[in-house]
């Protein structure tokens, strides 16, 4: 049994929701790997963060956004609207806002709003945090439709995030 790790480094654009199309990248780290039968979990560490497995869609709005991520912001918009003020959301709370300055003071941001990401989390709790795939052959078996998506829900500000891939397998 081997087990490879790699990461990738991806920047969110901070104003609105960010979607990476990884696939290629997820392709390269299986082959770079050298396994030829196993499993490839690709996964955020970010609580605001999701991974997808969908279609691609050829059509593009002007934001670059394809029609189905259109239609995915939409839907979850109207099932968890953009958290933009204090108290439109239970959290955070006085509390949760307490220890978040206390802990992150010059780490992060000391600043409190940048704790309105209610809606991040809840979207990233929804669709999930990773997508574990086949690998035979040394291929993903995603057909040739599917590709892998990171998602940021996350749009106070634009920052780094880190995307895992670990592959297990002979």
């Amino acid at each position: 049994m081997t087990v490879y790790s790699g990461k990738l480094t991806l920047t969110s654009h901070g104003d609105r929701v960010t979607y990476h199309e990884i696939t290629e990248q997820v392709r390269e780290h299986v082959a770079k790997s050298e396994i030829r039968e196993g499993i490839c979990v690709v996964a955020s560490p970010h609580t605001t963060c999701s991974v997808i497995f969908e279609e691609l869609s050829h059509d593009t709005n002007y934001y670059g956004y394809e029609y189905l991520q259109v239609d995915l912001n939409n839907l979850l918009d109207k099932l968890i609207p953009r958290c933009t003020s204090e108290r439109q959301y239970y959290h955070p709370g006085p509390n949760h806002i307490k220890v978040g300055l206390e802990d992150f003071k010059g780490k992060i941001s000391p600043d409190a709003y940048t704790m309105l990401n209610t809606d991040a989390h809840l979207k990233s709790t929804l669709l999930g945090a990773s997508e574990t795939f086949v690998i035979e052959n040394g291929e993903l078996q995603i057909g040739l439709v599917g590709y892998i998506y990171f998602i940021d829900w996350d749009q106070i500000r634009k920052r780094d995030r880190t995307c895992h891939i670990k592959i297990i397998g002979e």
